[in-house]
Formats: structure tokens, C-alpha cells, sequence
């Protein structure tokens, strides 16, 4: 039996009932106030390319942690083992997404280099303190993901849309959410479209390419904010020998208070 409902706030706790598969569910709304991470696994020069990727693309991809290849742990992160700590992986094989597994210690290599990067989860705590509305959340679904028209920047093999995610809520909130978010620049920071969805290329709001369909409440206007499963996209175009990310709204919850998206952290970046 799965822990899916019930708030999990340690993220000690929620990462242990992940190891045990007692937890596969997202992660929005559990772990407490702990920084959230969207990942990214990757071998040899595919890596170092995509590093590339994330330092010209930070906002979708603002980097929090690089591991050492063939090192699974992320000590600035918390006591993590990402063959273990994730509630639902990707696993892709020349950019074709082949499977969904809960555990990867099958697939890990000795040259496998591990990408931390922000989650806009990470400041939805901030926006609940602020009474704004995160309807997900208050629904139980996962977050709404869309592909866009928008490019982002090249990076040897590595490009593609950028990817978003949604947030609707009324107006006047919106434009506090703007002022909360901007502070969080590790989590996305302040949103990248508000209004109309057709304008960056999305057709159909209520039909999202990842996570659940919305809740979109009367009087409620669409906020989007760049999206941490936007390498996913990338890997399809770049389509390396195999590719590793957790499954889009399951994330790797860490020990570092999210409050520290708020600056840059300390310790987590390559030279």
C-alpha cells in the first residue's frame, strides 16, 4: 500500500517511504519547506554538453547541484542516493522515453553524471503563506506542463521548447506572485507568460503534454513559469545513448530549506 494522499513534511521521511515503494506518487505539496529538484542523468561527453545546455538555458534549467560521475549521492543536497530517492523515473534510450521505473540501480554506470536543477514546487509554499491559491495542489493532481513556441538556446546536440508549467489564479494574485517569484531565481523565478495561452503556442489549456489537466476556477487567469522537464524535450532532440530524469511532477526532495532558492547556493556549482 501506497503513501499517496497524506502530506509527508520530512523529507527524510519521504524519501525513505520512497526507497521502500511506499511512496511513487508527485511530490507537490510534501517534504515540508525542502528545495525541490527536477534531474537529469546523463554519460560522458552527452554530460558535458548538457551542461552547456543548462548555463545558456538558466531559467528553465537553474543548476543546484552536479555530481561526480559515477556518483550517485548529492552531499550539498541532503543524504541522497538518486538510484533510489525518486518516486517515478524516465528512462530514455537514443531520445525515445522507454520506460517509467520506481528504482535505477540497474541502469547506473561509472561514468553517470547527475543534474540537480530548480523546481518551481519549491516556492509554492511562499505563494500558499501568501494566500494565493495553488489549485493543483488544493485538487491532488499533479501540475499542468505544456511545450511551447518558445526556443531555447542551443547547446551542441541539446535544444527544443521550452517547456512550462501552469499556475491559474485571480488576477490580483497574479501580479503578487510575480513579486514572490522573482526572488526565487534557483526555482524558475517570476513567471515567463501570463494570459493567453495561444500566444506561446499552446492550443488547448485543459489538454496539458505533462502532468493533469487544471483547475481553472471562474475570474482565474493563466501564469505560467519556465519548466524544469523542458531537457526532456531537449533529450529528444539530442537523443544520447541513454538518458535518465525523473518522471515530470516527481521530484528529488532534498534537505535545503526552500528558502534558498531565494540566492544562489553555496558549494553546488562546478568550477
Amino acid at each position: 500500500m501506497t503513501d499517496q494522499i497524506r502530506a509527508i513534511s520530512s523529507p527524510k521521511e519521504l524519501r525513505a517511504r520512497i526507497r521502500e515503494g511506499r511512496f511513487t506518487g508527485p511530490t507537490a505539496g510534501h517534504g515540508g519547506e525542502a528545495l525541490q529538484a527536477n534531474l537529469v542523468m546523463l554519460r560522458g561527453e552527452d554530460a558535458q554538453e548538457f551542461l552547456r545546455f543548462c548555463q545558456a538555458n538558466p531559467r528553465p534549467c537553474p543548476l543546484l547541484a552536479v555530481g561526480e560521475p559515477g556518483d550517485p549521492s548529492l552531499p550539498s543536497l541532503g543524504d541522497i542516493d538518486l538510484r533510489h530517492d525518486v518516486p517515478r523515473y524516465r528512462v530514455w534510450r537514443d531520445g525515445e522515453l522507454v520506460g517509467e521505473p520506481t528504482d535505477i540501480a540497474d541502469l547506473w554506470t561509472d561514468d553517470m553524471v547527475s543534474f540537480a536543477l530548480g523546481c518551481s514546487f519549491s516556492f509554492e509554499d511562499a505563494l500558499t503563506r501568501a494566500g494565493i491559491p495553488v489549485r493543483h495542489q488544493d485538487a491532488g493532481r499533479n501540475v499542468p506542463m505544456y511545450r511551447t513556441n518558445l526556443a531555447t538556446r542551443p547547446a551542441g546536440r541539446f535544444s527544443g521548447p521550452l517547456v512550462v508549467s501552469l499556475r491559474a489564479m485571480p488576477a490580483a494574485d497574479a501580479i503578487e506572485a510575480i513579486s514572490i517569484c522573482e526572488r526565487f531565481p534557483l526555482a524558475h523565478g517570476a513567471p515567463v507568460h501570463i494570459g493567453d495561452p495561444a500566444q506561446i503556442g499552446i492550443e488547448d489549456i485543459h489538454t496539458p503534454d505533462y502532468g493533469d489537466a487544471p483547475d481553472i476556477r471562474p475570474g482565474d487567469i493563466p501564469v505560467f513559469w519556465a519548466c524544469g522537464v523542458t531537457p526532456q524535450a531537449a533529450i529528444t532532440t539530442a537523443k544520447p545513448a541513454l538518458a535518465i530524469t525523473h518522471a515530470p511532477g516527481h521530484m528529488l526532495v532534498t534537505d535545503i530549506p526552500s528558502s534558498h532558492a531565494e540566492r544562489r547556493l553555496t558549494g553546488v556549482h562546478p568550477a
